[in-house]
Order: C-alpha cells, then sequence, then structure tokens
C-alpha cells in the first residue's frame, strides 16, 4: 500500500501519488540524460494518448536533481521527478547494481539510445548526460491504483528491462 504524497515536479507543479482517479504508471529510470531512458520515454511519449485513455497517469522519478533534468526533459507529456538523494528509490526497493549496463540484453539498448542522443549533443541540442547517483541504476515500474494498492510491479534485470506501453496496458487490465 502506498501511503498518499505529493511531490514537487521538475517542471514546477506537483504531483500526487496515488492519484484519486487514475491509476499511476510510477516509473524509476537513471540519471538525467540517460540515452537508455531517454530512449525508452520516447516510447511512451509516441503512446502517451493512448495511455490516458485508459486512465493511467505516468509519473517519471530520476535519481538527478529538478535542475540537472530540465534541459533533459523538457517537452515530456508527463510529471518528473528528482530524486538525487535517491530517497524514492529506497523506499520502494529499486537497486543499483552492475548487471544494469553489464547484461549483454541491454548492450543493444545502450547502443541505440547513444547513436539516437550523440547528433543532439555534438550539435549544442541537448546537453551531455549527468550520471549523478551513478550509472548502474535499474529501472523499475509500479502500476499504482487510486487506493494506494501496488496492483503490478516490475523490476528491471538490467538498463532496458521495463515494461513497454503494451506491458503496462495489460497490466492495467
Amino acid at each position: 500500500m502506498i501511503e498518499a504524497r505529493e511531490w514537487e515536479t521538475v517542471q514546477g507543479g506537483r504531483v500526487r501519488v496515488p492519484d484519486a482517479d487514475r491509476l499511476v504508471h510510477l516509473q524509476f529510470r537513471r540519471f538525467a540524460g540517460c540515452p537508455v531512458c531517454n530512449l525508452h520515454l520516447r516510447s511512451i511519449v509516441l503512446r502517451h494518448d493512448e495511455i490516458v485513455a485508459r486512465g493511467i497517469a505516468e509519473v517519471v522519478v530520476f535519481h538527478s536533481s529538478a535542475q540537472e533534468l530540465r534541459p533533459h526533459v523538457a517537452g515530456l507529456p508527463f510529471p518528473v521527478v528528482g530524486d538525487p538523494e535517491k530517497r524514492l528509490y529506497v523506499e520502494f526497493g529499486v537497486e543499483s547494481a552492475p548487471r544494469a549496463l553489464l547484461d549483454p540484453r541491454a548492450w543493444g539498448s545502450i547502443v541505440r539510445g547513444i547513436a539516437r542522443d550523440l547528433g543532439p549533443v555534438l550539435r549544442g541540442r541537448r546537453p551531455l548526460p549527468r550520471p549523478t547517483g551513478g550509472r548502474l541504476g535499474l529501472p523499475a515500474d509500479f502500476l499504482i491504483a487510486p487506493d494506494g494498492r501496488v496492483i503490478a510491479e516490475k523490476r528491471g534485470a538490467h538498463a532496458y528491462d521495463q515494461w513497454s506501453v503494451d506491458d503496462l496496458l495489460a497490466a492495467a487490465g
């Protein structure tokens, strides 16, 4: 059971978890500008309307400060929360481990993420990634009901082991 609370968002607002009216997909990602996280979040953005239509609110947590995150999350259609002290990571049992990057199943996504982000970084359109809190974070996804029950969860075994949009929609029923 998740106790109701509000978090300050990187975008300047506040987000309530759980949400009284919708399911919350609480995602734990890595650091500001993480190419693997950016690759995944792009898939969420592309299908965001479909997610919202199913009554799901996205909330994404990074282990970076709001200042570090702002240039990387500008334009995302959902709230982003900075947790540089990793308090929420500890509370939700979200881990860091060398297997985040050493697991061969992550390597293709690492290469795709770097390739996707390299051009904008070299052209000065995106700042370099800032691995505050380390590079070895593992992703985690929680689907939280309005009453605070965690109705589904996934804890990643490597850096790109998280729910796809189809997995999220299936978990929501």
